[in-house]
């Protein structure tokens, strides 16, 4: 009888714990929050000129950043489990924009050997709140 008892309780605890887990944010989403902290999140856009990315960062598993000045600009491309921060990207884009559906081939740093190939999503930006130093580089 107390068998009977004692395998619905390990059951019932082993489904509450689950979701705990599957709740857990990945390395990469904890450190894009990082990046992300203090900062707001404006209208998603379809592309990014080439004098809006003077640095890029892959963020493993979870996006690719453009930095803009002090603007952030997150995309998070389709099959982003495949980004890894030891990746070199390369943008397959079409004049001087890359957007929104543009191809992107994951190479190895080490080797250079491609790897995936990821499709762009909308790249959102993040700007300090208050928006100071956002238009610090656009009005000078």
């Amino acid at each position: 009888m107390k068998h009977g008892i004692l395998v619905p309780l390990i059951a019932a605890s082993a489904a509450l714990a689950s979701p705990v887990a599957a709740e857990k944010p990945s390395r990469g989403e904890v450190r894009l929050a990082e990046m992300l902290e203090g900062r707001v999140a404006g209208e998603p856009v379809r592309c990014l000129q080439e004098s809006q990315r003077d640095a890029v960062e892959i963020i493993s598993r979870t996006a690719i950043v453009f930095r803009d000045g002090a603007t952030l600009w997150v995309n998070r491309p389709g099959g982003a489990r495949m980004l890894s921060s030891s990746d070199l990207p390369v943008f397959h884009q079409y004049g001087t924009e890359v957007c929104r559906h543009d191809r992107v081939e994951l190479h190895d740093r080490l080797g250079g050997v491609p790897g995936p190939i990821l499709i762009l999503d909308s790249f959102v930006p993040y700007t300090k709140a208050g928006g100071d130093q956002s238009q610090e580089k656009q009005g000078g």
